[in-house]
């Protein structure tokens, strides 16, 4: 009975530190840098791991670049080989924490949240802000946040025989429901 007490008092405290995060491993990026009049430069990566820690409102999401898919199989090659060069550098990677968040006060309206953050990319980091929707749906709370980079910020090279056909300034949306 003695070595029952230790085990069961163990097995309930990694059960209660392992409901204090929320995570979601099939968010998804969208990411577009398109120019008027030349062909769509746009992919999505589904397989996007977020974090959120409620209690200290810390937020981390990871993307691998390889799992970024373009319509088209030779943009998605020179994106990988040429311009974010995912052999060097595999992922992208935010880490953050959202201003004013309690899960207490997230329902089914959407409320506006700030993210104060870090974003890494290309193995450059850079401090950004970016505005995100929170609420509350059946799965568990839904975050979409849409904000934009510049390459130039995290040495993305463009060539300049290309530069008109691609945009400096790349939108980015992020949707993803923590559990």
């Amino acid at each position: 009975m003695k070595k029952i007490i230790p085990i069961l008092f163990l097995l309930l405290s990694h059960l209660a530190l392992a409901q204090e995060k929320m995570s979601s491993d099939k968010g998804v990026i969208i990411f577009e840098a398109s120019v008027p009049f030349f062909e769509e430069v746009t992919a999505k990566n589904e397989e996007v791991l977020c974090v959120l820690a409620p209690k200290s409102t810390d937020i981390s999401c990871i993307a691998f670049i390889k799992k970024f898919h373009f319509k088209i199989g030779l943009m998605q090659e020179h994106f990988n080989r040429n311009y974010m060069e995912s052999e060097r550098y595999p992922k992208a990677h935010f880490k953050g924490k959202i201003e004013k968040f309690d899960l207490k006060d997230i329902n089914e309206i959407a409320k506006e949240y700030q993210i104060n953050g870090k974003l890494e990319i290309h193995g450059k980091s850079k401090k950004i802000i970016v505005l995100a929707r929170i609420k509350k749906v059946a799965k568990g709370i839904e975050l979409i946040s849409n904000f934009t980079v510049n390459t130039d910020d995290y040495g993305i090279e463009i060539p300049s025989i290309i530069r008109s056909k691609i945009s400096q300034n790349v939108s980015i949306r992020i949707e993803c429901v923590l559990q």
